[in-house]
């Protein structure tokens, strides 16, 4: 029994552990403020920070009238003046103001690491002790349980060292950073744990790499981020615009990523979320909102244009109105209105600083003045452009490494969460195990008591029964780990094996290209085509309706191969037909190709969203889109089978 309940004591854990309680109050009291007042808490760090930044011992005068002079009596200590520094890095960048004091910075971050692997070291023998723990005594101005945690000041380190970097356009270094301080907190804290500051400040980490990762392009990472900013904001808000403005940008991600239900849905809850109308948050959400509406065709293009002026108009600042005016100028340039586009680039081009701004506005400008046949100016553009070449290389090669950097740390994640799963698993095993040899060891020495030697075997094999089943229980539980564990481990790899699906579909299309080239025979039609009668028997069959979800009919829908099939046998019975069809029109999609061979079929709308899966809304624009392109006022089937059945009219 006192071995069992040695075994079953809870093991203490005090994650992080506490500041010395020796550290300045005053440095914690703006270590408070900072959350809600930067700029009152910059304010009072400043004036002492100037003179005390490398002389520790040193005192500021009573008489100096700043509300912060007294803070320096107490940066005596090595602990309190990387603390001073980290709060000064924290407080320049929630001001917006450089990062002034790197070298420091980059000191507080050494040393806060240190600090962090002795106190995992000591907590390894003492559970969780604290720092100076003997100081504590002496803590009569504040609490030690309220105070940031060792842990949590070494994340926050990392975190504006990562700001520093990224100032300094080291974005790989930046990524490792950021990264290095979200795997500080998991490590130290239990999820439970991240609330109040710690989920603002997961939230702002997530948010961070978040934007970085939309910076390089790369949509699914960020949404990922976006999603866990939004979750920790949710807990713990970062500002009265925190949630909204998450809500925006996973809107803004969907956007590029083309999943257009998706994009619409977090705008419309960035709006919900909105407090007020009054905010530069707003017009940037109505902003994109009304060119998500212009790409799709929910509005006329002069609609969009005026409400766009309307955002111009309320512009609080030059640079926003630059902003806006780049937007304008981008919607007239596709509405084809050229000169009036022109007059917004060429405004952006000159007062607006940012370059990714400038690079779009030189881009079109280019266009538009070879289009007017001013070779001068569009090189002058141009060579704008070309001067930006390398930099673009190295944006790409940059957003590779972060994409590598943020798959490890995921898989990092991932297999501690494994991990503590199996440890979970031992302890349980562990548990019945000696509960069970405790309940066989009393039923033995009952039995040897009480009952002849007979009914002891009988009762000790039936100990034995009952330890076989609980072993045999304990086995399956682990073999139920082991496989969420595969389950998990195999989500986490669903890219590597949907490339690798790829792969072989591309080498059975391959396959079926070489079978289908050593035929000798054709069917005698277009409709007797296999792949068309199995079409055909799909569509007869299902008796596909328009107000029905296509999800309803995913049973029917065509694969990849199906796909294909349909393609070689439209070349094979029209003359290479969406050869011809994607020579003579470039913008048509491979997609769209797979669209008009089954309209050949002379299927209906209502057929081809079932067949292709997609929403009847959808493939009505899409038909609406390939009209456009080809330039047809008729039924799009019926153009396509007079270009078909006309093999000579793109020759």
């Amino acid at each position: 029994m006192a071995v069992f309940s040695a075994c079953n004591q809870p093991v203490e854990t005090r994650h992080g552990t506490s500041l010395p309680s020796a550290a300045s109050p005053q440095l914690q009291a703006i270590d408070s403020l900072m959350w809600t007042r930067p700029d009152s808490a910059l304010a009072r760090i400043m004036p002492w920070l100037d003179t005390c930044l490398r002389d520790v011992a040193c005192n500021v005068s009573k008489n100096s009238g700043d509300s912060g002079a007294d803070v320096a009596r107490y940066v005596s200590t090595a602990y309190d003046r990387h603390y001073a520094n980290l709060l000064l890095a924290e407080l320049l960048y929630k001001n917006d103001y450089p990062q002034t004091n790197r070298e420091e910075l980059l000191e507080a971050v050494v040393y806060f690491d240190s600090l962090t692997i002795a106190t995992d070291t000591r907590d390894a023998d003492t559970r969780g002790v604290s720092l100076h723990r003997a100081d504590r005594r002496d803590a009569s101005h504040a609490s030690a349980t309220d105070a940031p945690t060792i842990a949590f000041l070494t994340a926050r380190a990392h975190y504006i060292n990562g700001a520093g970097y990224y100032e300094r356009d080291s974005v790989v270094e930046a990524c490792k950073e950021y990264l290095t301080a979200l795997e500080m907190m998991e490590e130290h804290f239990e999820e439970k744990e991240l609330v109040g500051k710690k989920a603002q400040f997961m939230a702002l980490t997530y948010g961070r790499l978040g934007e970085m990762f939309d910076e390089q392009l790369l949509a699914e990472p960020a949404i990922t981020c976006y999603k866990q900013a939004l979750l920790y904001c949710k807990r713990e808000p970062t500002s009265v615009y925190g949630i909204s403005v998450l809500l925006y940008n996973l809107g803004i991600q969907y956007d590029i990523d083309n999943q257009n239900d998706s994009a619409s849905f977090y705008y419309d809850e960035a709006l919900a979320n909105m407090p007020d109308f009054d905010n530069l948050h707003y017009r940037d959400l109505m902003a994109n909102k009304t060119i998500f509406a212009y790409y799709n065709k929910y509005y006329s293009s002069d609609s969009v244009i005026r409400s766009l002026k309307h955002l111009v108009a309320l512009s609080a600042d030059e640079e926003e109105k630059t902003t806006r005016l780049l937007t304008l100028g981008n919607i007239l340039f596709e509405d084809r209105q050229y000169d009036s586009s022109r007059v917004y680039f060429e405004a952006v081009f000159e007062k607006q600083e940012d370059n990714t701004s400038k690079l779009i506005a030189a881009e079109n400008l280019s266009n538009i003045y070879q289009m007017k046949g001013d070779s001068i100016k569009a090189q002058k553009y141009a060579s704008f452009l070309a001067s930006f070449t390398i930099m673009e290389i190295e944006k790409k090669t940059n957003a590779s490494k972060v994409n590598e950097m943020f798959k490890d740390y995921l898989d990092k994640k991932q297999e501690k969460r494994a991990g503590l799963g199996r440890e979970k698993a031992v302890k349980r095993a562990l548990e019945i195990i000696i509960s069970t040899a405790i309940v066989v060891a009393w039923v033995v020495f009952t039995v040897a008591r009480r009952r002849s030697k007979k009914l002891l075997k009988e009762q000790q094999a039936e100990a034995d029964r009952m330890l076989g089943e609980t072993k045999q229980q304990h086995q399956e539980e682990l073999e139920a780990e082991r496989q969420t564990h595969r389950m998990e481990q195999a989500a986490m790899s669903g890219r590597l094996k949907r490339s690798n699906q790829e792969l072989r579909e591309l080498k059975g299309q391959i396959k079926h290209l070489d079978d289908l080239a050593a035929k000798t025979e054709s069917a005698t039609s277009f409709n007797e085509e296999p792949i068309c009668r199995l079409i055909m028997e799909r569509v007869n069959e299902g008796q596909f309706k328009s107000k029905v979800n296509y999800v309803n009919y995913k049973d029917y829908a065509l694969s990849k191969s199906n796909l294909l099939d349909l393609r070689l046998a439209a070349d094979l019975h029209f003359n290479q037909f969406t050869r011809r069809l994607k020579t003579a029109y470039p913008k048509i999609t491979n997609t769209d190709l797979d669209y008009c061979c089954l309209y050949l079929l002379g299927l209906t709308d209502s057929d081809v969203a079932a067949l292709m899966q997609r929403s009847y809304n959808t493939v009505i624009e899409r038909n609406g889109k390939m009209r456009k392109i080809i330039g047809s006022t008729s039924a799009l089937p019926t153009t396509l089978m007079e270009i078909a059945n006309d093999s000579h009219q793109f020759d």
